[in-house]
């Protein structure tokens, strides 16, 4: 077992075990702690993951040698998983694990349950600031995994705000989107990155077009600029920035890779133990040690590196020319050597510079038992295969065995070698039979009421706000567009430009009122400063209603809203801010909206993934008048957090046809599909369930005011939410069929 574990102050190395095999090689090669799944309701539903008899005789063996284990319990749960979600807590809090890793916010209130589980916040919370870092402690939160997209001062930033342990990802894969704000692969299927079951949606070949914006008439398709795996990131690596984290008083270093083989694993802890075991040393130590672990981490087989938020260069992020898997690129097969080779099956010849001698390393040589990834050249199929095959053609050249379905022109990547192939000492024991314990079958309690405010739940209770259909858009200027065919109220984003025009406009088509104010749900360090002192200037005006997207919002403004409730408390009075639950905080059960209620939110935006089975099972009938339920919208597929415009085109499609755009906007970028998911013509049995209050959003379409909103649009839809008739040309998203399943997906 090489290494021991971190003594106490020093940064700790984590490492994921999503098998056995991976969990071997992570703490033979040093980590001090691991993070693995059980068979449930975490974000990597497609690996192999842990039965619970594995899962109990890892975690002694383990707390035998001093080693952590934490458990991700990272995914949203419907109203329906409730009993289960509670049988695995009450299970893990008997077992013992040092933390669980969780997502959704109705894992926080049904966790506080258990007071001995210690609870660590996904990066899928999406905490980008210490403002939201500190809104988690009173539920029980002792470490925030940080989003990925921050840089180092901005960690630096949190650190001086926060006594929060901090984790922060420093290897492996990265997502296009920012963190937790992927709809992507759940709109294309119902496969939701929320869920643990992403399809990697962002690492497919694109056809990019100079093309109109989602909303505007005469969408026309002309020849493509070019294919490009436009929104496939590099993989993260901060091997030269672990000393400034430790520095920056990070407690974690956390590599991803649940999905990566034993070799992989092994490879990556043992570079970044020797990189943490050298932080004592002096600079000399230092020096050596980080060149060793740099050289050991050009064979772990992935993806090219960038440094992501930490060197913003933008080539350094996406590589269009780059597909979206894992390896070292060997080029092309040049041609095939028959249909059927003596005892070996198909071969094709393969040409790379990197086969000759004097390339860097001496050159790649391969051989049979060495694992290659097969790629088409139309991205409609990949494929990992075991050489049996690799004879030499000369100085740049091979002959391999190659699968059925591949030809010449296809990609060809190294993803491991048979010299990779390491046997580490098991962690489990090989008996199992004293590790009988498994999830009871106990009812999840009730959560706390759901009641504005913490009031006792009553049909009577009222918002500030009129019942009806309430219309999102992106500018000041697509209000003039709406007030031709009024709605109940409009929803407005909060950022610069808009709050701009909202101070200095003396007049606007719309009363303060009746203008609700969106946040972004990504909420950093700079927007706490944008935003500190804006809840004051607009409430002068006449604003006071806002929705919420991240747990940062309610603490910033409930601080701001502060004084001004206890004077009207004296006054008998309720305070005059309205707190909105916008659609990121995802309160797919009771359990999240009772989070909600608790930061003192009086309504609720349903999220856009959800259906509507699950939504009357979550929301009682007495609450449902405080609903939101959008009827339609531009999804924001995912948001890429980029200070520039990503790329010359705004329009692309895929393999099947589906198209998409692309609009950027401030300081991010975001991808939405052109086909707009509607439901107006379920308003009437919406209403007959007891819900009356919609959302019509033309703010994806519109992102940013990018593109004004046109008139003719505006009416045609208002009039189908109004007659709750449907729409043409539209998507259901998840309304219908709800989440993906099947039964090899126990959620």
């Amino acid at each position: 077992m090489k290494g021991k574990p971190s003594v106490l102050g020093q940064v700790e190395l984590l490492a994921p075990a999503g098998t056995p095999e991976a969990l071997d090689a992570a703490i033979a090669e040093g980590a001090d702690a691991v993070y693995l799944g059980l068979k449930s309701f975490n974000a990597r539903m497609r690996s192999a993951n842990f039965a619970y008899s594995q899962f109990e005789g890892a975690l002694r063996a383990l707390h035998r040698s001093g080693r952590k284990v934490y458990v991700t319990v990272n995914t949203v749960f419907e109203q329906r998983e409730a009993d289960r979600v509670f049988q695995l807590l009450k299970y893990l809090a008997a077992i013992g694990p040092d933390g669980i890793i969780v997502q959704d916010f109705g894992i926080l209130m049904m966790a506080k349950e258990f007071k001995q589980l210690k609870i660590h916040a996904s990066t899928q919370m999406n905490i980008a600031s210490a403002r939201g870092a500190n809104a988690l402690s009173r539920y029980g939160v002792s470490r925030v995994v940080l989003a990925r997209e921050l840089s180092l001062d901005e960690i630096k930033s949190i650190r001086q705000k926060t006594n929060m342990e901090l984790e922060v990802f420093v290897h492996g894969a990265l997502c296009a989107s920012a963190s937790g704000l992927c709809l992507f692969s759940s709109y294309l299927g119902g496969k939701s990155a929320n869920r643990g079951l992403c399809t990697q949606a962002c690492r497919r070949l694109y056809n990019a077009h100079e093309g109109s914006a989602a909303n505007e008439a005469g969408l026309e398709r002309i020849s493509p600029i070019k294919s490009g795996y436009y929104f496939n990131p590099c993989d993260l690596s901060l091997i030269n920035r672990i000393p400034e984290l430790a520095e920056a008083g990070v407690q974690a270093c956390k590599i991803e890779g649940r999905m990566k083989s034993a070799e992989y694993v092994g490879t990556v802890v043992s570079a970044y133990r020797i990189v943490i075991d050298s932080l004592g040393g002096g600079d000399d130590e230092r020096r050596r040690a980080l060149e060793e672990a740099q050289h050991i981490l050009r064979n772990d087989f992935a993806r090219p590196k960038t440094e992501y938020f930490f060197d913003m260069a933008p080539d350094t992020v996406f590589r269009p020319e780059q597909d979206g898997g894992t390896g070292i690129s060997l080029g092309t097969i040049v041609k095939i050597k028959g249909s059927q080779a003596k005892g070996t099956g198909r071969q094709g010849l393969i040409q790379d510079e990197r086969f000759k001698p004097d390339c860097a390393n001496g050159g790649i040589k391969l051989s049979a038992g060495d694992s290659l990834r097969f790629h088409k050249a139309d991205d409609s199929q990949r494929l990992a295969h075991k050489l049996s095959l690799a004879e030499s053609s000369g100085s740049s050249g091979y002959f391999v065995s190659i699968p059925e379905g591949f030809e010449a022109g296809d990609s060809v990547y190294l993803i491991q070698t048979k010299a990779m192939t390491k046997r580490y000492p098991p962690v489990i024991p090989k008996d199992l039979s004293p590790f009988k314990r498994q999830p009871g079958r106990d009812r999840a309690p009730k959560p706390e009421q759901l009641a504005v405010a913490g009031e006792k739940p009553s049909v009577k209770q009222t918002l500030p706000l009129k019942e009806g259909v309430f219309v999102q858009v992106a500018s000041i200027e697509d209000l003039y567009v709406v007030q031709s065919q009024r709605p109940a109220g409009v929803i407005l984003p909060l950022n610069r430009k808009n709050v701009r025009s909202l101070l200095d406009e003396k007049t606007l088509p719309f009363k303060p009122g009746e203008i609700i104010l969106a946040l972004n749900p990504w909420f950093g360090e700079e927007d706490d400063k944008f935003l500190s002192e804006l809840p004051d200037q607009l409430k002068e005006q006449g604003y006071c209603s806002y929705v919420l997207n991240n747990p940062g919002h309610f603490s910033l403004l409930r601080d701001k809203d502060s004084n001004e409730k206890k004077q009207t408390e004296k006054k008998g009075k309720k305070p005059s801010t309205l707190f909105i639950a916008g659609p990121w905080l995802y309160t797919f059960n009771a359990w999240a909206s009772s989070f909600a209620a608790s930061q003192g939110a009086h309504a609720f935006v349903t999220p856009l993934e959800n259906n509507r089975q699950n939504l009357e099972k979550t929301i009682p009938g007495f609450i449902r008048r405080q609903v939101f339920v959008t009827l339609f919208a531009w999804p924001p597929l995912f948001r890429i957090k980029t200070s520039n415009n990503l790329y010359g085109f705004k329009h692309f499609f895929d393999s099947r046809d589906d198209s998409f755009s692309v609009i950027n906007g401030d300081g991010s970028a975001v991808v939405i599909p052109d086909m707009p998911f509607c439901i107006t013509d379920k308003k009437p049995f919406l209403m007959d369930a007891g819900f009356r209050r919609f959302i019509l959003d033309f703010s994806g379409g519109t992102f940013n005011g990018s593109f004004p909103l046109k008139k003719k649009l505006y009416k045609e839809v208002i009039k189908a939410a109004e007659e709750g008739s449907v729409l043409s040309g539209i998507s259901r998203f998840n309304w219908k069929n709800g989440f993906y399943s099947d039964s090899k997906n126990p959620q």
